[in-house]
């Protein structure tokens, strides 16, 4: 991984006596995607709206490292898709994207280009011409996300890119978020769908009563909460994972099973218990999944 693109070292932010922000540091680097996780009312958007620019921290320092070190980055250079539209109803999407990409630097040539490009690729072409209130939510979500990254930004923030998009159409937007890291973006990826964090994410931080809880690789904080999550199908009498050591959180039903390997208990042991009377048709054995890291964190108590 490259040297940090962005750098934020204890930053703080008050309104009136309420603290927002307390002493928040961390780091993105190129080609990566960071995910930038917290609950409703925990300081991440008004962290966001910090890196941004868009508020003045009141303690601690933001640092850009392009071709020189600023504490904000150039707009040309950056690209933000917020969670709440921000998109002109009454404008065409075609000419919209082309009036977004020339405020980032692009002439009006190339915009046009690369805009008809994007709505090709995301199946909207046909739709080019239309005004963006006459569009799907979905379908105002990939303009959307096509006016933050049309420049080709070195530093992108994406605020719950996935809302109001189709399974197919999270796959696409998945494939293509990994294509603008691979391309050496450095991606901040805040949402709340914490199966798509998990598939796409390098590393994570999470924020939480203004303070950092979590920050880190995604697979070492997994392996840091000690247990193993395990699912199976099968055939037979199932009671007998009831007296098993070893094991939380057991949900037995007819012919399945899912439940928590405590600390301790590998996933070796717990297979080289099974009884033969028990006919196995299909065994998972993973790290807790970052949903259950997520509200154990924020909630307290143990995995």
């Amino acid at each position: 991984m490259e040297t940090a693109l962005l750098r934020v070292d204890g930053i703080e932010k008050s309104f009136a006596d309420v603290m927002a922000v307390h002493g928040v540091s961390f780091e993105a680097s190129r080609g990566e995607i960071l995910g930038f996780l917290g609950p409703n009312g925990a300081g991440k958007t008004t962290s966001l709206r910090m890196i941004l620019g868009i508020l003045r921290q009141d303690r601690g320092s933001i640092s850009f490292h392009l071709d020189s070190v600023t504490p904000t980055a150039p707009k040309e250079r950056t690209g933000y898709l917020p969670e709440e539209r921000g998109l002109y109803g009454d404008a065409r999407a075609l000419d919209l994207l082309v009036y977004f990409g020339e405020l980032k630097g692009l002439s009006r040539t190339e915009a046009r280009k690369r805009a008809l490009d994007w709505l090709s690729r995301f199946d909207l072409s046909e739709w080019s011409g239309k005004k963006v209130e006459k569009l799907s939510k979905g379908m105002q979500q990939k303009v959307q996300f096509i006016a933050a990254v049309l420049h080709k930004p070195d530093f992108v923030v994406l605020d719950e890119p996935f809302s109001g998009l189709d399974p197919v159409n999270q796959d696409l937007l998945k494939e293509i978020i990994r294509t603008v890291r691979d391309e050496g973006a450095a991606v901040l990826l805040s949402s709340h769908q914490m199966n798509r964090v998990e598939e796409l994410c390098d590393r994570l931080f999470l924020i939480h009563r203004g303070r950092r809880v979590l920050y880190g690789d995604l697979e070492a904080i997994k392996q840091a909460h000690g247990v193993h999550a395990v699912s199976m199908r099968f055939a037979g009498d199932g009671s007998y994972l009831r007296t098993l050591e070893g094991i939380d959180r057991l949900n037995l039903e007819a012919g399945r099973a899912s439940f928590l390997l405590q600390a301790g208990t590998s996933p070796n042991q717990f297979v080289r218990s099974l009884p033969e009377s028990i006919d196995v048709h299909a065994l998972h054995v993973d790290r807790p999944p970052l949903h259950d890291i997520f509200v154990q964190t924020v909630e307290g108590g143990a995995l």
